[in-house]
C-alpha cells in the first residue's frame, strides 16, 4: 500500500461527504453513508472490494475480519477511490429520487410479489422469491423504443430492465444508466449502434461478437459439452453439434482434443477443426453416452 493514503484534499470526495482511513491493520477503507467500503489484499497480491454495512466504530479500528461481502476486484488505491466516490454519488441520487417501497399483491411472470419499488407512476420494481423486475403500464410502456419493447409489459431484472432505464433516465441514477447503456451495448448493439451513429469494433459488444461468431461458424462442429477424459491423458472428451443453430435431437459427435488447446478456447465455444480432428468412438467418460450417434 501507498503512503499517501487516506486521500485527502478531494473535493469530490468532500463534497459527497465520504470518510477515508487505513484500517487497524494498515488497509484502506472509506464511510459513506451507512456504508464502510474496503480494499482488501488476496493471498495472491491481487485486491477486492469488500463491504460493512451499518458500521459506527470508527475506520482505524476495523480489521480484515469485520468484512463479510466481496464486491469484485480492483487494481489499485485510485480504482478503489473512484470505486467509493461512483457509490457514494449513486447513494446521492438514489435519495433525491424518493423512491418508494410498497407491498403490492400481484403475480408477476417469477412468482408473487414479496415488495416493489414504485420508480413513477407507471413504473414498478418487483421483488419475489427466486427473480424480478419492471412492470410498466401500457402508456408507459409504448415509450419504450420499439427494438427494446416487451409487449407483455414485463421487464426482468437481469437485462431487460435496462429498457426501462433507457426509456426514462431520468427516474434511474447516474450509475444505473451507466450500467444500462453498457447492458444495451452488449445485447442490443444493433440498436446501441443506431443511436450513437457508429459500428461497434470487436471486442465492444458481447452480442455482436457472438453474431460474428455465429456467422462465420454456421457450417462447422461446435463443442456443446466436454469432460476431461478418464481414458487418454492430456485430453479432454467432447460433444460437437453442427452450426450454430440448436434444436433437439440434432446429431452429435465425439471428438479428442489437446486439454491445453481446449482450455484456450474462445468465449463462445470451441470450434473443430476437421483438419486436425476425427471423430472419436472409443470409451467414454460421458455418463449414458449413446452409440447411436454420429
Amino acid at each position: 500500500m501507498s503512503t499517501h493514503f487516506p486521500q485527502q484534499n478531494n473535493p469530490i470526495a468532500d463534497a459527497l461527504g465520504i470518510e477515508f482511513s487505513l484500517s487497524a491493520e494498515g488497509f484502506p477503507v472509506a464511510r459513506t453513508r451507512d456504508l464502510v467500503l474496503a480494499m482488501i489484499t488476496t493471498p495472491a497480491g491481487s485486491f477486492l472490494a469488500s463491504a460493512l454495512w451499518r458500521e459506527s466504530r470508527p475506520l482505524s479500528c476495523l480489521g480484515r475480519g469485520d468484512f463479510y461481502r466481496h464486491d469484485g476486484s480492483l487494481a489499485d488505491e485510485a480504482a478503489f477511490i473512484a470505486r467509493v466516490i461512483e457509490t457514494a454519488e449513486h447513494q446521492r441520487d438514489l435519495h433525491d429520487l424518493g423512491r418508494v417501497q410498497a407491498r403490492i399483491a400481484c403475480s408477476t411472470p417469477w412468482g408473487m410479489s414479496q415488495m416493489a419499488t414504485i420508480y413513477g407512476s407507471g413504473i414498478v420494481s418487483h421483488v419475489t422469491a427466486g427473480h424480478g423486475g419492471f412492470h410498466l403500464s401500457p402508456d408507459r410502456n409504448l415509450a419504450v423504443p420499439t427494438a427494446l419493447r416487451n409487449e407483455t409489459c414485463w421487464y426482468e431484472e437481469d437485462v431487460e430492465w435496462a429498457a426501462v432505464a433507457n426509456a426514462f433516465p431520468d427516474l434511474f441514477t447516474g450509475y444505473e444508466r451507466r450500467a444500462a447503456e453498457e447492458t444495451i451495448r452488449h445485447h442490443w448493439p444493433e440498436f446501441w449502434e443506431t443511436v450513437h451513429g457508429r459500428a461497434l469494433g470487436v471486442g465492444a459488444s458481447r452480442g455482436k461478437d457472438r453474431q460474428e461468431f455465429e456467422r462465420i461458424h454456421a457450417n462447422h462442429w461446435i463443442v456443446t459439452s466436454a469432460i476431461l477424459s478418464g481414458h487418454h491423458a492430456g485430453m479432454t472428451e467432447v460433444i460437437a453439434r453442427y452450426g450454430t443453430e440448436r434444436s433437439i435431437g440434432e446429431i452429435e459427435r465425439r471428438y479428442l482434443v489437446d486439454s491445453n488447446e481446449y482450455a484456450s478456447r474462445g468465449p463462445f465455444g470451441y470450434v473443430i477443426d476437421e483438419a486436425r480432428h476425427q471423430p472419436y468412438d472409443g470409451p467414454s467418460s460421458f455418463v449414458g453416452w449413446s452409440r447411436s450417434a454420429a
